[in-house]
């Protein structure tokens, strides 16, 4: 039996404070973002290509149009802000800087509310650089965790790791590998760490460069690096982030490619961003 004043499960009510915090969060990242020359975008609810940006589509609710095609509920901002902007906009508009508050959906019926941006033809710095600034301005402070996807993908193309294994971080069969350097890339954590990269054979070595200039040209104090992280969302191609407080994850982030355009881009999770506030309150 369903009471008449249920809400299902993994969907939200604001109300009250709480109701007031998400406000308050979300009018200043606009303004911030605003300031910073970003202008906003607000996306279908409903989308033909949801599909695309997932490996596992199991998360996706499904709906169909008038004609029976396929149309699945918003569960990814990033891949429709890019193409309905360089395809759709295309040149009525010169803008590309262009960012979002609006909620994603997952199956059954999971709700998450996110303030996110995409940069066309961004930088990874530049990105990484807004977020800070977003965070800094909504008080709220956090660990960030550097990550290159690419190199992932060499050890499973180049040296026989499978993806499974990288995906699952099964670190005991990771060290199965007889690649003398292998220890060392694993127990990478600090930008410390990253100093001396003679060891690694040279394409890991660029990948791990790339990460070591970002993390030195970032004015942020707690960094860590996870040179072995695998991002799950298919458009990410190099480098990734993401940022965490007292383990629980407040934003995520990276560049990468959308039909061939290259692009950088974040999203901000609403709801862990009011649970911090409703904490230190």
């Amino acid at each position: 039996m369903v009471y008449e004043h249920e809400i299902p499960s993994g969907s939200k009510l604001y109300f009250a404070k709480t109701a007031k915090i998400k406000r308050d969060i979300e009018s200043t990242t606009a303004s911030t973002l605003y300031d910073m020359g970003y202008e906003e975008i607000v996306t279908p609810l409903f989308s033909y290509h949801q599909h695309e940006s997932f490996s596992d589509k199991q998360g996706l609710v499904r709906v169909a149009d008038e004609e029976n095609h396929e149309v699945t509920l918003r569960a990814d901002s990033t891949a429709d802000v890019v193409r309905i902007v360089t395809k759709r906009l295309g040149r009525s508009s010169a803008t590309k800087k262009w960012f979002y508050i609006q909620p994603v959906v997952s199956y059954p019926t999971k709700e998450q509310y996110q303030m996110g941006a995409e940069i066309v033809d961004g930088s990874f710095g530049d990105t990484l650089k807004t977020v800070t600034k977003l965070l800094g301005d909504l008080s709220i402070d956090g660990i960030i965790q550097l990550a290159n996807i690419k190199i992932p993908h060499i050890l499973n193309e180049s040296y026989g790791i499978s993806l499974d294994t990288l995906k699952s971080m099964s670190i005991e069969k990771i060290l199965e590998s007889d690649l003398k350097w292998i220890s060392s890339l694993v127990g990478i954590n600090r930008v410390d760490d990253l100093e001396n990269l003679d060891i690694f054979p040279q394409d890991i070595r660029v990948e791990l460069q790339k990460l070591r200039d970002e993390a030195l040209s970032i004015d942020y104090k707690d960094i860590v690096i996870s040179p072995l992280f695998y991002a799950q969302m298919r458009y990410y191609d190099s480098l990734t982030f993401r940022v965490f407080k007292n383990n629980t994850l407040l934003a995520t982030g990276g560049t990468y490619s959308i039909d061939g355009l290259k692009a950088s881009g974040f999203a901000i999770y609403t709801d862990e961003c009011i649970a911090i506030k409703m904490d230190n309150e």
